[in-house]
């Protein structure tokens, strides 16, 4: 069964928008204790300790870019290798699975966000208001010829 590719591009633009809501809510959790908090009491990550707050910086940067798709493969590709950092010098050296070392979110978090620095952002992107440089290139070379 084949999906029309309009369909694609509008569901990529949910996903997208949907992980980076996800996103950039634990980055605002973890800096300004609401929701729950940096640890579900409402506590924050000290300023400048890290690598926590470096990556929560991260989420609260990444993820409303990734909401509006501004730079989104950009900022999917930074979201996605802060994740897969925080896995593997966090999570992985507690215990071998994700879900025995705490690193779920991590991990999907890694995956989510390299969907989005492959595929694209999707329908609904500010990315693709702005004039793209190599078509632009391009054009003013073939209109020279």
């Amino acid at each position: 069964m084949s999906v029309p590719a309009t369909t694609q591009n509008h569901f990529l633009a949910v996903y997208r928008v949907v992980i980076g809501l996800l996103f950039t809510c634990h980055g605002i959790a973890n800096l300004f204790g609401v929701m729950g908090g940096a640890d579900g009491h409402g506590a924050t990550v000290p300023t400048g300790l890290w690598p926590y707050w470096y990556a929560s910086l991260i989420h609260l940067v990444c993820g409303p870019l990734l909401i509006v798709g501004l730079g989104s493969r950009s900022a999917a590709v930074i979201g996605s290798g802060a994740m897969a950092y925080a896995y593997f010098t966090v999570h992985l050296p507690t215990g071998l699975w994700p879900i025995a070392d705490g690193g779920e979110a991590a991990t999907l978090f890694c995956w989510a966000l390299l969907v989005i620095s492959v595929f694209g952002p999707g329908a609904w992107a500010l990315d693709a208001l702005l004039p793209r440089r190599r078509g632009q290139a391009g054009q003013a070379a073939a209109s020279a010829v």
